[in-house]
Order: structure tokens, then sequence, then C-alpha cells
């Protein structure tokens, strides 16, 4: 599915393919009272609280959303939670954009109605566009690690996942390591979620190939090589997974975050997620308000309803990693049903680093179209 490619961008550059928003409403004048004061608010403290915050967004009546697929982390039920709780009505633009897509429409509707409020960004994408960002910290702020945030609430991660394995049951054995993909049982049946120089899942799903045959988040070649092997073999499949490729059979193992190898568990019974041995390679969402936000109060409002118990436990109902999960198990406010279904992964997560990340592109760049194509 496209959108899978494109959302997860959080490691790698993405086309710029300019994205018009829906004409979801008309061009408004410079935002005034209310409106006005909650564009400089750096906390709900400064207008005076939540009340007054949630009252100032609610005669706003509306939030530009763009890039939230409703079947990504659970995006759909999350913004049907928001309007049912605040009256205020989402328009959600372009589900299946990029990152980069996100950051071309803010600047092309620069001063209009209809710009977006929000943004939920790929990491790359994000720190390349912190001056787009306006500074916020919701009441929950401190449950962010210290990592995990811009010290003055320019951006602050949201949620985020293992890269893993999904495979149908029913058409392919359980792999119990990454090498056992090469073996005849999986013949034409290995999809990976794109192309690794542009897909952040693809990217992703060659950093797990490497961890999971003894390489390291410093040097991917083992990745590479994996692949390569995977298509000598005739197990790899050049299909851009999706649900109705997954439903039809089309592509019955998938390399994809957790979270949405989970999702399609949800949909297909025999769907089971696998996250291999000490090869757990994650990856975490930012979530930004745009200095230009057309509703800056709904804007700020949605950041408070995000990271709330009630937003990151709706999250994590998608099967993604809250940002505030170690405080709210402390609290016992997560939803633990959900927290215990999660993958179970062996071994620390590796997260990489800008440096790492940059090394990876270049060797990918140069060798990957020989090795797999």
């Amino acid at each position: 599915m496209h959108l899978r490619i494109n959302r997860a961008t959080a490691l790698v550059a993405t086309s710029a393919l300019l994205v018009a928003m829906a004409a979801c409403s008309p061009p408004e004048k410079k935002a005034s009272g209310a409106s006005a004061d909650a564009a400089q608010a750096a906390s709900a403290a400064d207008l005076g609280g939540i009340e007054a915050l949630t009252a100032a967004a609610k005669k706003e009546g509306q939030l530009n959303v763009i890039a939230l697929p409703p079947d990504w982390a659970n995006y759909g039920e999350i913004i049907k939670a928001f309007t049912a709780k605040y009256g205020i009505k989402i328009n959600s633009a372009q589900p299946d954009g990029s990152s980069q897509d996100e950051i071309n429409a803010a600047t092309q509707l620069k001063g209009q109605g209809n710009a977006p409020d929000v943004f939920d960004l790929g990491g790359a994408v994000a720190s390349a566009n912190v001056a787009k960002f306006a500074p916020y910290k919701t009441a929950t702020w401190a449950d962010v690690p210290d990592a995990l945030k811009e010290a003055n609430g320019a951006w602050v991660n949201d949620y985020g996942g293992y890269m893993s394995i999904g495979y149908d049951t029913a058409k392919v054995p359980a792999p119990a390591s990454v090498a056992d993909l090469l073996k005849p049982a999986y013949k034409g049946k290995v999809a990976l979620n794109g192309d690794p120089t542009t897909a952040g899942a693809a990217f992703s799903g060659v950093v797990l190939a490497a961890l999971g045959n003894g390489g390291s988040a410093d040097d991917i070649a083992k990745g590479v090589d994996f692949f390569a092997q995977l298509k000598k073999a005739g197990n790899f499949l050049p299909v851009d997974p999706s649900p109705t490729t997954i439903a039809s059979g089309q592509t019955p193992v998938v390399f994809d975050w957790d979270y949405l190898n989970v999702a399609q568990g949800a949909k297909l019974k025999t769907w089971k997620t696998f996250v291999p041995d000490n090869a757990v390679v994650g990856s975490y969402y930012v979530q930004a308000i745009s200095n230009d936000a057309p509703h800056p109060a709904a804007a700020r409002l949605w950041q408070e309803f995000l990271y709330s118990d009630e937003g990151q436990n709706l999250w994590l109902k998608g099967g993604a990693r809250p940002v505030r999960a170690d405080a709210m198990v402390k609290a016992g406010t997560i939803d633990k049903t959900a927290y215990d279904a999660l993958p179970k992964t062996t071994g620390e997560p590796v997260f990489l680093t800008d440096a790492q990340t940059t090394k990876a592109k270049e060797y990918l760049t140069a060798n990957w179209a020989k090795a797999v194509s």
C-alpha cells in the first residue's frame, strides 16, 4: 500500500510530491482574540488553563490534519474520539501523504484556512523543519523522556514501533529467525515494504536483516547481502505489500512496522507478527504544531488529547508504542490488555543515530540496486 511507504519516512528522503489539501474551509483572516492568544501559547496555562484552551478550541470549531491514514496507529478511532469529546470537526487531508508532503502543504497553503494545523512526521523531515513548529508543552510533558522531545517544546516524539516480520500461518511456516526466510518454503513469498533507498519502512527492514545476520547499525552490509541471497533463492517478492495483497495471499511474508503487521492480524486471523531476537530496530514519529496553524487553539487541544492517557491508549490500541508508556505503566493508567498484546522482543532496541542513518543511506544508494535489482 503506497500510504505505508509514504508515511514511513522517518529515516530516508521521500519524493517531493506536492499535496493540495482538500478545501475544507475558506481562507481565513489573521487570527484575533482567543485564537491570537492561542497562537502564542506555549502551554495551556498561558491561556488560563485547560478549560480556557478547550473553550477557545471549540470556538474555532475545526482542526486541519494531514497524512493520517485511519488504519495507521489507530488514527481513525483517535479522530472520531476527539470530535466526539469536543465537538470539533477534523478535516483530514491526503491520508496517503508523506511527511515531506505535510511540510510542502504547509508552505504552499501558508496563511490560508486549509493549511495544516498539526504535523505527524518522520524524524528526518521533522529535524529539517523545526523553524516551522510552534513550541508547546502539554500537561503530561514531564512524562516524556528528555531524549524524545525538543527542550522548548518545538517537537515531541509521539508513538513508535519496532520493525517486524508479518506472516500468514496458512501460507508459510512460522520463521524463527531472519535466516529462515531463505528456506524453500518461502519461495516467492517475502515482500519488503518499498525501496529502502526511498522508504523508511523498507530501510528499517534492511537494518533488521543486518542485525539478524550479525551486522550492526554501523554496518548494514549484511542486510543488503541477505536480500541479495533472498533474491537469488527466488524468495524475494518485488511487490509493495498492502492490506489487499495480504488478504489475497499475494504477499504472505512482509517486513513492516510491528503496529502495521499487528493491525493486519486484527483483520486476518492467520496473520502473525514476529520480531527476531536481538534484531529490534525502533523508530518514533514526531508530533508538532504548525506556527502558521489557522486553528491554533484546536491544534494545542489536539496535542493535549494525544498526550493524555486516553490518547496514548488509543495509539496503543492500534499496536503502536506510545511515548508515555513507561510513565503510564508506573501510574497504572496503561491499557494493560493492549500493552501485554504487543509483540514480544528480546534484546536492546536499536535506534539509529543521524550519523548511522546517513552512513546506511549512502551504502544503500551505492549497493542496493546492483545487489537486488
